[in-house]
């Protein structure tokens, strides 16, 4: 996937998409930051203080990662997305369905923390937190509200914490965003209107940008054994710069069709927050907690701004909605080399039936993790994740009066899970 095409694509018709590949998370989130974490449903991250990753999730934990440390890996994301339903275009109603129309990723990471004192450490971050790519095909029926659609992007962070008590650390950082997308939608194969030909673009735009964000944390050691922490994402506002093309912006002006109009939208990427939990129970046995909570009502349309005409074009409706987690994981040391991992997650859709989208197949999920981590020596430790993903299966209608000129409306029903694996290093110096 090119590194700069942005979500103006997205942008257009279809609202926005979920991972480099998949839909793991809510809209089009991404939650794999590390393997360790992947191995208990990222429960209680906020609170987890594991490895150099931990920075990711909160800042304010790099006070409890001694030394220099450094982490790395990669999870490989394996989605299984059906689509089945039925287009009805002038009283006649068509079988429109997709097979496995997300596509596969690896998502990697990068993580370096150092502690300068007994009370102040910083930390650098690199990774993602946005991504996803479909594709229905030219063939797919309902075609004309939506047939492919990309989100990719990139974060670095620069973070800081410091030791305020001996209970309490807190931690911030600076967050860089660079993020590229496209979307296309294609007259349907009963298109009947004359000007376009069935799979030729009806509106296809791509985009691309960079941005400033910041994150903070804190954590509260109660005692020895119980430790919360909770953290903040800011918001993201992104104006995506690309060109829109297709019959849709130039119907009555064939010879324009293919023409390439320069244009921008801008799109925030929502605020996030995590509240999370670490109880040490018995000297092997710990638990672990989270809600996390994603601001997706600020969601609620697209308007893309094209140099050919003075006011903005409404691209879709969304009215999105906002997004919780929640999540409970444990961890067992079972000697001193190996551990053992396991978690169980709840991540709510952040689409009603009524504005979810075929390119956005969002709906409620259900995560089964399990995971271990083995210590190779004093220095390196090693970390493996497995996760099964069981999408809710849901049910989404498609009417738009313009969209439907092109192939008419669109019903059907999402059904799917997604594999999740991953692996990681871990060094101290």
């Amino acid at each position: 996937m090119k590194m700069n095409k942005t979500l103006l694509s997205l942008a257009v018709a279809c609202g926005l998409v979920t991972t480099s590949a998949s839909v793991n998370a809510a809209g089009f989130q991404l939650a794999e930051y590390s393997a360790t974490g992947l191995g208990r449903a990222y429960a209680g991250e906020a609170a987890m203080a594991d490895n150099a990753s931990s920075q990711w999730r909160n800042p304010a934990l790099l006070t409890y990662l001694e030394g220099t440390q450094i982490s790395t890996g990669a999870i490989y994301v394996n989605p299984n997305i059906d689509i089945n339903g039925t287009s009805t275009y002038a009283k006649n109603a068509l079988p429109a369905s997709s097979d496995d129309f997300a596509h596969d990723a690896v998502i990697p990471n990068f993580y370096v923390s150092h502690k300068y004192s007994d009370k102040f450490a910083i930390g650098f971050a690199l990774g993602t937190n946005y991504g996803m790519e479909t594709d229905l095909g030219k063939d797919f029926a309902a075609a004309n509200h939506g047939n492919q659609a990309s989100v990719y992007s990139v974060e670095a962070n620069l973070n800081a914490a410091y030791q305020l008590t001996n209970a309490v650390s807190i931690g911030g950082g600076v967050r860089y965003i660079t993020a590229d997308g496209s979307f296309g939608a294609v007259a349907s194969p009963q298109n009947q209107i004359p000007l376009v030909k069935p799979g030729s673009n009806l509106k296809y735009m791509e985009g691309e940008d960079t941005a400033w964000g910041w994150q903070v944390g804190s954590v509260w050691q109660i005692n020895e054994a119980n430790r919360v922490g909770f953290t903040y994402k800011s918001e993201v506002d992104l104006t995506l710069e690309g060109h829109a093309t297709g019959a849709g912006f130039n119907l009555f002006k064939p010879a324009k069709h293919d023409i390439q109009i320069p244009g921008s939208m801008k799109l925030a990427l929502p605020a996030t927050a995590e509240l999370a939990s670490f109880h040490q129970l018995t000297d092997k046995l710990a638990i672990h907690t989270s809600i996390n909570w994603t601001d997706w009502s600020s969601f609620k349309k697209l308007e893309a701004n094209l140099s050919d005409r003075s006011d903005p074009v409404l691209i879709k409706e969304e009215n999105w909605e906002d997004n919780y987690r929640f999540a409970i994981g444990s961890t067992y040391q079972m000697n001193s080399k190996l551990s053992l991992r396991t978690g169980v997650a709840y991540d709510t859709s952040a689409v009603s039936e009524e504005h979810r989208t075929a390119t956005i197949p969002e709906t409620d999920r259900l995560w089964l993790s399990l995971g271990a981590g083995y210590q190779w020596s004093e220095q390196l430790n090693l970390d493996a994740g497995f996760t099964y993903i069981i999408a809710k299966d849901a049910k989404m209608s498609e009417s738009d009066l313009g969209a439907d000129m092109f192939g008419g409306s669109f019903d059907g029903e999402v059904t799917g899970s997604i594999w999740l694996i991953g692996v990681q290093a871990n060094y101290k110096f």
